[in-house]
């Protein structure tokens, strides 16, 4: 899986949401930095290169959605992450939030419940 640039994953995230649009439909969902529709339609292009998104033929308009799930890119990406500045550590990731006071302890004690219940 191809590493996506931040507009490329921005468009996904749409797709996800849509499951299925033309162009003009990703493009009325882009609420900041409307880009082009050619823009956009190179960049839905690229997308489908990369192998994230596919098409069904309608004449000359083609209906993109997407061929990796959300769940898929989420564990590809989240991994990469853990690895490249958590050193493959979870424990590392736990951390980091909870010194960070992004997470609470009562959050911390449901993890260790569905870890305990996992078991």
């Amino acid at each position: 899986m191809q590493k996506l640039t931040n507009k490329e994953e921005e468009i996904m995230h749409i797709l996800w949401n849509l499951e299925k649009g033309f162009v003009k439909d990703v493009l009325a969902e882009i609420t900041e930095d409307k880009p082009h529709y050619n823009t956009l339609s190179t960049i839905i292009r690229n997308l489908e290169e990369k192998g994230y998104v596919s098409y069904n033929a309608y004449g000359k308009t083609h209906q993109y959605f997407p061929i990796v799930s959300k769940e898929a890119y989420k564990k590809r990406f989240m991994n990469t992450a853990i690895e490249n500045y958590f050193n493959s550590s979870y424990k590392n990731v736990v951390s980091f939030f909870a010194k960070e006071e992004k997470i609470s302890v009562d959050e911390l004690k449901e993890i260790i419940a569905l870890i305990e219940k996992k078991k």
